[in-house]
């Protein structure tokens, strides 16, 4: 399935509700907020020419749009694919296809209800909260790799490994799968990017492929002797006679893998930049626990790791003036909607302790992020140790964003700390 995207082309657009931006233009996607304040400044609803869909800017309706159930992931459930003109799928994309047949974040209920059910309590807050520390440990032993370097790439060195590590552990991988597993994820996520080539969906359903083969072993030698791990839990749990086939629990393992690291990566590297480029003391930002989750907030909120999130209209309707036919995708604008200066005030300032803190950037509704507990944990346990080991730490070469929109993550963080 990958990414969302309109099939039915929409016309008549009224000229000024139209909007420009090509997503793999280096001016756009390095720093995507100018075109958002135009947007918050004229119709935060707008018609976005190169996606060929319309969209939602402001925090009200995002928010609003991410909890409507008359929208959703999928449309196969309410309509064929004649109906609403969606071809059929692609051959060379069959082996990603099936790491996503059974994705939460995909489906829609009841299918998403019983499958979030079933893994969801290995992701409720008092279970991550255990994680702590651990993930203390690992950032330690990853600073302790690097210390007496001069400079580091953040990203390769202490942001990336972290989540991976932990989701890996979490689910009963060796830990030092990790690099294999970020290869695989990746690869596999280009194929929610803008304009993908058939180079790049070769290239994921060969990722997509490997990592099932990998899963399926594993699987296989976790039915014959259990371990006290997610993987388990998922193939064992039994809700009143209802249990997961090895397609679902490949489909959840690998879309915990990919969603369980991608988001805190980026967070880390664009929270770190944001508290280094802000001038304020980092120390004072993770002083206290309470202060610590507010910091991580911020980031979330300031510079979010997502900024696209697309649904189908589930019937035809007319939303807010916007006349919308069966099938049709909307776009959810997150990074956008967070800098919303109808919402926050001083939208585009980085402030850790602002008392209007909130943010959209785990999403909201049935397909609220099932790792935010962990994620948050995470930001909050590895940025505080980074900043009492490495106090002097600053960036030692202008930090550029990675051509992945409609996610937000630099390609490196180059940083020192004497």
């Amino acid at each position: 399935m990958a990414a969302i995207i309109q099939v039915k082309p929409i016309t008549d657009i009224a000229p000024h509700l139209k909007a420009s931006a090509q997503p793999q233009d280096p001016l756009f996607y390095q720093n995507p907020y100018p075109f958002y304040a135009r947007q918050h400044a004229s119709h935060p609803a707008f018609f976005w020419e190169e996606y060929g869909h319309w969209c939602f800017a402001d925090f009200k309706s995002v928010s609003a749009l991410l909890r409507d159930k008359r929208f959703g992931r999928d449309i196969l459930h309410v309509a064929t694919r004649a109906e609403i003109g969606l071809p059929e799928p692609k051959p060379h994309v069959a082996d990603f296809d099936l790491t996503e047949k059974y994705s939460l974040l995909n489906l829609e209920a009841p299918a998403h209800t019983r499958l979030r059910t079933l893994v969801n309590r290995a992701f409720v807050s008092r279970q991550v909260e255990q994680l702590r520390p651990r993930i203390r440990q690992l950032a330690h032993e990853l600073i302790d790799g690097f210390e007496e370097s001069d400079s580091v790439d953040l990203i390769k060195s202490f942001a990336a490994p972290i989540p991976a590590i932990v989701i890996a552990e979490m689910i009963g991988l060796p830990a030092e799968m990790a690099p294999q597993l970020l290869n695989w994820s990746n690869r596999m996520v280009t194929m929610y990017m803008y304009n993908v080539t058939r180079e790049t969906e070769l290239d994921a359903n060969q990722a997509a492929a490997d990592f099932m083969a990998y899963l399926h072993d594993v699987i296989a030698e976790r039915r014959k002797a259990p371990r006290e791990d997610l993987l388990t839990h998922m193939l064992t749990t039994d809700r009143d006679g209802d249990v997961l086939s090895d397609e679902e629990v490949m489909s959840t393992a690998i879309l915990l893998l990919n969603a369980g690291h991608e988001a805190t990566v980026h967070t880390t590297g664009n929270g770190v930049k944001s508290i280094l480029e802000s001038g304020l003391d980092p120390q004072a930002l993770f002083a206290t626990p309470a202060q610590a989750e507010a910091t991580v907030e911020e980031c979330l909120r300031f510079d979010a790791p997502l900024h696209l999130f697309t649904r189908y209209a589930l019937m035809d309707m007319d939303y807010e003036g916007i006349s919308l036919r069966k099938g049709d995708v909307v776009g959810l604008m997150l990074g956008a909607a967070n800098r919303d200066p109808a919402r926050f005030a001083h939208a585009d300032r980085f402030d850790p302790f602002r008392t209007d803190g909130a943010n959209v950037s785990f999403g909201a509704g049935i397909h609220f992020c099932i790792g935010a507990p962990l994620a948050r944990i995470e930001l909050q346990e590895a940025m505080r140790v980074l900043f009492e080991r490495l106090p002097k730490l600053r960036i030692v070469e202008p930090p550029r964003y990675g051509n992945v929109y409609h996610f937000h993550g630099l390609e490196k963080l180059m940083v020192g700390w004497k």
